[in-house]
């Protein structure tokens, strides 16, 4: 397709990762919107209009996320794999297509509940550029705060009318950075990769691709942590093995 080359081309992002019909609806609804005939004409309008490009960027990520999404996997993580991975060396964690910013705000709640700031990083990442600006603004709706814990949430959180703001003692914990998940290089020696409700939207070959260089990507024991329709079937082709539901850890260890 003419188009997923042009966009490629000119972005280094390759659609043809993404699954083709759920894709395909998203941008056929935003050149539609926009009043062209054809992703040839979309094209045209975007390539050298950089608003035009935000918003294509903007609708090709998924910006869907809220504070301890799915409570129960967030305790898992808490009682069960972090005390594995907290063993008096610096804790190195990332939060991969991190959206908004509320997936890496949440595992920074949790650290601080047991180690000081100095003794863990937090790298979040994510493709798109405006997203990346809300998650430092680090102010909320109130339904991103719906599974948060009512202590957390008032420990953490100031209102302001119907949006909250997030403490920055919080906010500094994190380090966001710009990344395509699909084309850049990944870090090395990472302790616990969160990366959820995002994989969904590739093809195969591409979670394939990313599952290995997850693992890389890992340290020994190192854990993959992923949503709830993420589950992966055989993760030992990945180097992984499965060690609580949608947690994988980096396998040929002991402990």
């Amino acid at each position: 397709m003419e188009f997923i080359q042009s966009v490629k081309r000119k972005t280094n992002i390759d659609l043809s990762l993404y699954k083709e019909a759920q894709m395909k609806r998203r941008l056929t609804a935003l050149y539609e919107k926009k009043g062209c005939h054809g992703f040839k004409e979309y094209f045209n309008l975007i390539k050298n209009d950089r608003e035009q490009m935000e918003e294509f960027l903007d609708r090709m990520t998924i910006n869907v996320s809220e504070f301890f999404r799915n409570q129960k996997r967030w305790e898992v993580l808490e009682e069960s794999v972090l005390p594995r991975l907290m063993k008096g060396t610096k804790l190195r964690v990332w939060s991969a297509a991190c959206s908004t910013g509320e997936e890496p705000y949440t595992i920074a709640m949790i650290l601080l509940k047991h180690l000081k700031p100095e003794q863990f990083t937090i790298i979040a990442t994510d493709l798109d550029k405006n997203a990346l600006q809300r998650a430092r603004t680090a102010v909320y709706p109130e339904r991103s705060l719906q599974e948060i814990p009512e202590s957390l949430k008032k420990k953490y959180f100031v209102k302001d009318g119907t949006r909250y703001t997030l403490d920055r003692r919080i906010v500094e914990c994190v380090t966001f950075k710009q990344q395509n998940l699909l084309a850049d290089p990944f870090d090395s020696h990472v302790d616990l990769i969160i990366c959820r409700n995002v994989l969904i939207y590739f093809t195969e070959e591409a979670k394939t691709s990313l599952y290995r260089k997850f693992n890389e990507a890992l340290s020994p024991g190192g854990f993959l942590f992923v949503g709830s329709t993420e589950q992966i079937f055989t993760p030992s082709q990945y180097g992984f093995q499965s060690e609580e539901t949608f947690f994988y850890r980096k396998s040929n260890v002991t402990g």
